[in-house]
C-alpha cells in the first residue's frame, strides 16, 4: 500500500515538476476550482512494458492529487497502438509487439496503477483504444464462440438462432458484446473510428505539422526511414483523446512526461477539428534513471521499480549521483520543495555530506512504497551490508534442485530483466557467492550447494538445495 501525503498544495499541482502547462485562458483550473467532479483527466500508456517504476510514479503522483481534489483519470491503455510503437526516443523503427505481450502487461498495468492512484469509480475509469480502433472484421474466432441472433416470433416467443463465429453476423455480435463501452461502461451507443472518419482528420493535418517533431526532422535529416505509420501516431493518440471525450463527456486535460508533449497538443487540434473543447496540457519533467544520464527505463537497465523488494529499493536510490538528488526529490517524494532548496544548498555549501542526504532520500521514498518501518529496516541493513561489510538480513529465500541454472533463477525471482541484462552482469563482474566471495562469469553457472548470490549492488537470493 502507497503512503501519501497530506494533500498538497494547490501551487504545487501546477508547478512542482511540470515542465509545461497549456492551459490558455485557464479554462482547466476554472473547471477545476468550480465543478472538479465533471473533470476528466486522460493517461494514455502503450503497455508493452509490464512494470511501473519511479519515473511513472511521478506523473501518477500528479494525478493522485487531481483526484483528491475531485477528478476523475481516465486510464487509457493502448493496446492497439502499442501494437504500432510510439516512436518516441527511437532513433530506428520500433519493434512491434503481440497481441499477447500487450494483453499480459496490461493486466500488470492497472493492477499496478491501483497502488498509488484512487480506484473508486467516482474517481477513476480504464478502457483500451482498440474498443474503437478495431472493427468486427479485423477479428478470427476460435471454434468455442458461441454467437448467436436472438429473435421475437409474432406471437411474442423469443427465438435464439446459431451463427458462425466467423461469419460477418458472427463477428458483428460477438464484436459488440465485448465492446468496453457497452459491457464496462453500460453506454447503449458506442463510438468507433472508421477508415473514412480518420481519413477526414487527417485532410486537416499537414505534412509540415508532423515533421515538426524533433525525432522526425532528425531521421529525415540522418537520411534514415520514417515510416508513415510512425507518423500516424501521434494523430491516433489524438483521436484517443477526440474519442474519450464523446464517451465520457469531456477530456479536460492530458498528462505525460516531456517526451510526449508533441503527441498531447496533437490531441488538442483533433478535438478542435471535432467541435469539442481542446484537452488542456501538463507535460512533467522525466524522472533520470539511476545512471543519472538517461531517462528511467527498463530497457536501459536504469530503473526503480514501485515494486522492488525494500532492500534493494533502497539500494538503488543509494546508487544515483549526486548531481541527480534535487530532482528525484523534487519527482519521487512529499518534502516540500522550499526544504529540498535548503538541504541542497547545505551540501554544495560543505555542510552535509551528499551521502547522508541520499540515505534520507531513499528512506523517504522506501517508506512511500513499503511504509516507515521496512524503510527503517532497509536503512539499517544497508548499513549493515555497506558499511560494515556483513551480510544483509532478510534476504529472500528459494528452495532449488541440485543442479538449477542460476540464469533460469533470477529470471524468475525478477532479480534480472534479460539474458542479456544476466550476460552483462556476469561480464561486469556484478554476480558472485557472497559466501566465497567469488565472481561467478559462467553464463551457464548452475547451483549444486546452499549459497547466497549476489547481482549488483543491492540484489541478493538465498538459494538452499533440496536433500
Amino acid at each position: 500500500m502507497i503512503h501519501h501525503a497530506k494533500s498538497q498544495k494547490v501551487d504545487d499541482i501546477y508547478a512542482r515538476g511540470v515542465a509545461s502547462f497549456i492551459d490558455p485562458n485557464g479554462v482547466f483550473q476554472k473547471k477545476m476550482e468550480t465543478s472538479p467532479e465533471k473533470v476528466n483527466i486522460k493517461l494514455g500508456v502503450d503497455p508493452t512494458r509490464p512494470d511501473i517504476h519511479l519515473g511513472h510514479a511521478a506523473i501518477l503522483r500528479k494525478l493522485r492529487a487531481f483526484q483528491e481534489r475531485g477528478a476523475k483519470v481516465i486510464f487509457l491503455i493502448g493496446d492497439y497502438t502499442a501494437q504500432i510503437g510510439d516512436p518516441t526516443g527511437k532513433s530506428k523503427v520500433r519493434a512491434e509487439v503481440t497481441q499477447q505481450e500487450v494483453e499480459k502487461n496490461m493486466k500488470t498495468y492497472v493492477d499496478q496503477v491501483g497502488k498509488i492512484l484512487l480506484t473508486d469509480s467516482a474517481h477513476f475509469s480504464w478502457i483500451r483504444n482498440s474498443d474503437w480502433f478495431l472493427s468486427a472484421t479485423d477479428l478470427l474466432f476460435g471454434e468455442n464462440a458461441k454467437p448467436h441472433l436472438d429473435v421475437v416470433d409474432p406471437q411474442g416467443k423469443k427465438i435464439s438462432f446459431p451463427l458462425d463465429p466467423n461469419s460477418l453476423l458472427g463477428k458483428t455480435a460477438l464484436y459488440d458484446a465485448s465492446r468496453m463501452q457497452r459491457t464496462f461502461l453500460k453506454k447503449q451507443e458506442v463510438v468507433g473510428v472508421t477508415l473514412r472518419g480518420l481519413l477526414w482528420t487527417l485532410r486537416h493535418i499537414t505534412h509540415a505539422r508532423l515533421i515538426e517533431r524533433d525525432m522526425f526532422s532528425e531521421r529525415l535529416k540522418n537520411h534514415s526511414e520514417l515510416y508513415v505509420h510512425e507518423m500516424l501516431y501521434p494523430v491516433l493518440q489524438g483521436v484517443d483523446s477526440q474519442v474519450l471525450a464523446q464517451i465520457y463527456g469531456s477530456c479536460d486535460l492530458e498528462v505525460g512526461g516531456t517526451d510526449q508533449t508533441f503527441n498531447m497538443l496533437m490531441g488538442r487540434d483533433v478535438m478542435k477539428l471535432n467541435n469539442l473543447p481542446p484537452q488542456s496540457v501538463m507535460s512533467i519533467d522525466l524522472l533520470v534513471g539511476t545512471d543519472g544520464v538517461e531517462k528511467m527505463s527498463k530497457s536501459l537497465d536504469n530503473y526503480i521499480s514501485i515494486v522492488d523488494e525494500p532492500f534493494v529499493m533502497y539500494g538503488k536510490i543509494m546508487s544515483i549521483p549526486d548531481a541527480a538528488l534535487r530532482q528525484y526529490f523534487i519527482l519521487a517524494t512529499y518534502m516540500p520543495e522550499e526544504d529540498i532548496n535548503d538541504v541542497i544548498k547545505n551540501v554544495t555549501a560543505g555542510k552535509e555530506h551528499p551521502r547522508d542526504l541520499k540515505m534520507r532520500l531513499a528512506r523517504q521514498i522506501t517508506a512511500i512504497y513499503h511504509g516507515e518501518a521496512a524503510a527503517k529496516s532497509a536503512e539499517d541493513n544497508f548499513v549493515e551490508t555497506f558499511q560494515k561489510g556483513k551480510a544483509p538480513r532478510d534476504i529472500p529465500e528459494v528452495n532449488v534442485p541440485s543442479g538449477t541454472p542460476l540464469v533460469g533463477l533470477v529470471l524468475d525471482k525478477g532479480l534480472v530483466a534479460s539474458k542479456s541484462e544476466f550476460r552483462r552482469l556476469l561480464a561486469e563482474g556484478a554476480v558472485s557467492v557472497v559466501e566465497r566471495n567469488e565472481k561467478i562469469n559462467d553464463p551457464f553457472y548452475k547451483i549444486y550447494t546452499s549459497e547466497t548470490i549476489r547481482i549488483g549492488a543491492a540484489r541478493f537470493l538465498h538459494v538452499i538445495v533440496e536433500a
